[in-house]
């Protein structure tokens, strides 16, 4: 598992990666935002997508699943980006820690679209709408979110 990078210009930075970026990593980057703004701690997170391609035609530009979870919550949805976003270079190299949300389904996509960081990420074991219910799913990241900042402390 790779170790976190720091900067003492910056406050380390989590990117999540999973192949939308409507889903599941938006709920781990509104999540860990929201924890550790409210644990004091200065890491922060932003996301980015594989194919965004997929969710393009999606009538919201957030899951209603993750928008419902993070109102029950009482995590502002401004705690992740507007709308999906494509992963791209400068995004990997400005991360101090990627994670992408499910390894048989992004490490394929890493070895395509990325292939000198697919050995350098951290993998999560995180289904997706298709194989199972979004509250396990959300649950699970808000999990592994706690887990990850504990690195942090």
């Amino acid at each position: 598992m790779p170790e976190p990078r720091t900067s003492a210009d910056s406050p380390p930075l989590v990117l999540f990666i999973c192949t939308g970026n409507y889903y599941r990593s938006r709920h781990a980057e509104a999540v860990l935002n929201w924890r550790a703004r409210g644990l004091g701690r200065a890491v922060r997170a932003f996301s980015r997508g594989l194919l965004t391609s997929l969710v393009a035609d999606e009538p919201t530009p957030l899951s209603p699943h993750t928008a419902a979870r993070l109102g029950e919550l009482g995590i502002p949805a401004d705690l992740t980006a507007p709308s999906p976003r494509q992963l791209a270079e400068e995004d990997l190299r400005r991360a101090h820690l990627t994670v992408a949300l499910r390894w048989g389904e992004h490490r394929k996509l890493m070895l395509r679209e990325h292939p000198e960081w697919a050995d350098r990420i951290e993998y999560w074991d995180v289904e997706d709408i298709d194989e199972g219910p979004p509250d396990r799913a959300l649950a699970r990241i808000e999990d592994e979110v706690e887990r990850l900042l504990r690195r942090y402390a």
